[in-house]
């Protein structure tokens, strides 16, 4: 039997399925695409996303496939510096096109031991007290322990399951696409520079190193009734005219798309065995390109907790907290989204209140804010009363030995103890222990979860234990 068939081999999935392999989980990615996507949905990631890759060993071999930016305009297109003094060792946007990520996270993924399965359909589920079938377009029928539907914003595990996806329907549209102008550089910058005064919908720029090949994103016409089917290089013509006045001469498109502004959250993202990640639990419009990142950390929030699960170690409650901590977090993205569009709309009131704000982003706590909040490492899942640090994650502090998250490859427990005289006895084949000291940390000792958020602050070996226990299930003898 499987132990877990990961719907879906996006960003999402791909990264989740990986953390599973660290703890040996056998996992199986089904993906209907028979070939890996071109269409650039996301130029980049932020910052908890690089923190992720890096805790885990990744993160340079992503920085040699991208550009670091320090740039401002992430929080409703309202152009600001770039913060200083950002709680992260890592203060900058990654520059890095979705199908770059997603092939970096296959070859990593495939390297690993996951079993990417392409051209293969999900079209059926149930599920008893033991396991999950799952039953394939070709007929064929899998049986698995668990199943995680990672499959997007039409996700058919979601719909299999009959869990509710509330929220607001796509009001505008927007045409995406890359293709190749006639018009000189010159006159698309002018034009750009013109018309992004009144319409922040609307974005010309060149991409890769090809001679006039340009990414393309103008409103649609409307609102059309299958977004699966791709526009024409016709519709963009007339909405570049429309838009900006000209067309620009668009030509040999390399691929074309549309996406909606329609703000969902599900429901529940678990029913007994099986899961929702990614945009299968929620969609919200592009703004702040908060999307891959939010799915990313969904699945590393996941990963560990349902291979705790698998191994038969996880605590009663440890697969339910995935739902608690992270639908809030969501529910917080579909907000920051609805707000920017707000401030984005082109009536009086709107733009009135866009001016505020800019006003109020001259203030350095405010733009920190703002921008911490995009790129999500203001996240403080709630796990009760406690120091201030209790919940959040945690930066790459300088140990007096390295680094802390050279010491979180493995995606274990990790006890970083300044006291030097706290244990993890009973729970070592879960949890590491740094007997080590950071000039960054004004604390005795502190307990990381295997997804970098603290989980206990303090000097007492018996709360410890609770702790341990708490997150890491019962103790066992041999593991000291």
């Amino acid at each position: 039997m499987i132990d877990v068939i990961v719907v879906g081999g996006g960003p999402t999935g791909l990264m989740l399925a990986t953390e599973l392999r660290l703890h040996d989980v056998r996992v199986v990615v089904l993906e209907r695409d028979a070939e890996p996507t071109s269409v650039v949905r996301s130029l980049g990631m932020h910052v908890r996303s690089i923190e992720v890759l890096d805790q885990r060993g990744l993160l340079e071999r992503f920085l040699a496939h991208g550009k670091q930016f320090q740039v401002g305009g992430y929080f409703a297109g309202i152009a600001k510096e770039w913060p200083s003094r950002m709680d992260t060792a890592h203060g900058y946007i990654l520059g890095i096109p979705q199908p770059v990520t997603e092939r970096l996270l296959t070859e990593h993924a495939t390297g690993v031991g996951v079993e990417i399965r392409r051209g293969t359909e999900l079209v059926g589920l149930s599920q008893d007290a033991d396991a999950v079938t799952a039953e394939l377009a070709d007929g064929t029928r899998l049986r698995t322990r668990y199943l995680v539907g990672c499959d997007g914003g039409r996700s058919t595990v979601r719909k299999l399951l009959g869990v509710g996806f509330p929220g607001e329907p796509t009001r505008n549209e927007t045409l995406l696409g890359v293709m190749e102008l006639t018009a000189p550089h010159d006159e698309v910058v002018a034009v750009m520079t013109r018309v992004r005064r009144t319409q922040l919908r609307f974005g010309v720029g060149p991409v890769g190193d090809g001679e006039g090949l340009y990414r393309v994103v103008v409103p649609a016409a409307g609102v059309s009734e299958d977004r699966a089917v791709p526009p024409t290089i016709e519709d963009f013509r007339q909405q570049l005219q429309a838009t900006a006045g000209t067309d620009f001469g668009v030509h040999s498109p390399r691929w074309l798309s549309r996406f909606g502004d329609a703000t969902r959250l599900a429901d529940r993202y678990r029913v007994d065995r099986v899961l929702l990640a990614g945009d299968a639990a929620h969609v919200h419009p592009p703004l702040g390109g908060q999307g891959l990142n939010l799915g990313i950390q969904d699945a590393f929030n996941l990963g560990w907790k349902l291979a705790a699960q698998v191994a038969g170690w996880a605590p009663d409650a440890l697969l339910d907290t995935y739902q608690a901590e992270r639908r809030p977090v969501a529910a917080d993205v579909l907000d920051n989204t609805r707000a920017q569009t707000e401030l984005m709309a082109l009536e009086a009131g709107p733009q009135a209140v866009r001016k505020l704000v800019a006003e109020l982003m001259d203030f350095e706590e405010v733009n920190r804010y703002l921008i911490e909040k995009i790129t999500a490492i203001s996240v403080r899942y709630d796990l009760g009363a406690g120091h201030d640090l209790l919940g959040r994650r945690l930066r790459d502090v300088g140990l007096k030995r390295g680094r802390l998250y050279g010491l979180m490859h493995q995606g274990r427990g990790l006890l970083l103890d300044q006291t030097g005289g706290l244990s993890v006895a009973g729970w070592a084949d879960r949890v590491d222990r740094a007997d080590d000291v950071s000039e960054e940390l004004d604390v005795p000792a502190l307990l990381l979860r295997p997804d970098g958020h603290v989980a206990w602050v303090g000097d007492e070996q018996q709360e410890l234990r609770a702790e341990l226990a708490r997150w890491f299930g019962s103790a066992t003898a041999h593991a000291s």
